[in-house]
């Protein structure tokens, strides 16, 4: 399998105001993360994906899902404020 290094998702992932309302999306494409993660959590698979979107590769597909996770691990700190 290939491996994608953590924190590289720069490289495959662009957030462009300009592009899908400034949604995440795979570097070039107008495909956004969102749409590849839903579709594998639909049980398509990574060949379904890459006949579905030629442009797309298999990294460049395990990149959303890293990028994704990452999300999920991100830790929240709400502010404390003192009232009165």
């Amino acid at each position: 399998m290939a491996k994608v290094k953590r924190n590289n998702y720069w490289q495959r992932i662009s957030i462009d105001p300009n592009v899908c309302h400034g949604q995440a999306c795979v570097k070039g494409t107008r495909i956004p993360v969102h749409q590849i993660v839903h579709m594998l959590a639909n049980d398509d698979s990574v060949e379904e994906l890459l006949s579905e979107y030629p442009s797309l590769t298999k990294e460049d597909i395990l990149t959303c899902l890293d990028y994704v996770a990452s999300l999920a691990e991100e830790e929240v700190h709400p502010f404390e404020t003192e009232i009165g």
